[in-house]
């Protein structure tokens, strides 16, 4: 029996459903990056305000592109064998960790679902992963 996986995903956690015949198992993983929180300013020799807010935003992006890298690897860790792999959320996260999928050489052309929805309950996620595969 082959085993399916589908997974709700936003920048904050990933709620993972595989399904493997008759057993089905759901896992949260936390991505643990930073919100989009600008950060306070102040006053730094060297530079203007503005300039020093540009520099700030920039460098806090760039860790936050770094985080959310880190949080797409852990979850296609999860992935493992997946036959048929179904992505659901609200914002870009789904499509990014799409783009991550199709580089893994035995990933690659398995995603057959990429949805936009609102969050879901485990039971409607389980119910929506089911419905794609069966």
């Amino acid at each position: 029996m082959k085993k399916n996986t589908g997974l709700w995903i936003d920048h904050k956690e990933a709620v993972l459903v595989s399904i493997e015949g008759d057993q089905t198992v759901v896992q949260r993983v936390e991505s643990g990056a930073e919100s989009h929180i600008k950060p306070s300013g102040g006053w730094k020799a060297g530079g203007t305000v503005v300039a020093q807010s540009v520099y700030n935003e920039r460098t806090a992006d760039e860790r936050r592109k770094h985080q959310y890298h880190a949080f797409y690897q852990k979850v296609i860790g999860l992935l493992g064998d997946s036959a048929g792999i179904a992505l659901f959320g609200p914002g870009e996260a789904k499509i990014e960790l799409a783009k991550e999928i199709e580089k893994v050489n035995d990933l690659r052309g398995k995603v057959e679902v990429v949805e936009i929805c609102d969050r879901l309950t485990e039971n409607q996620l389980i119910a929506r992963v089911k419905k794609c595969f069966l």
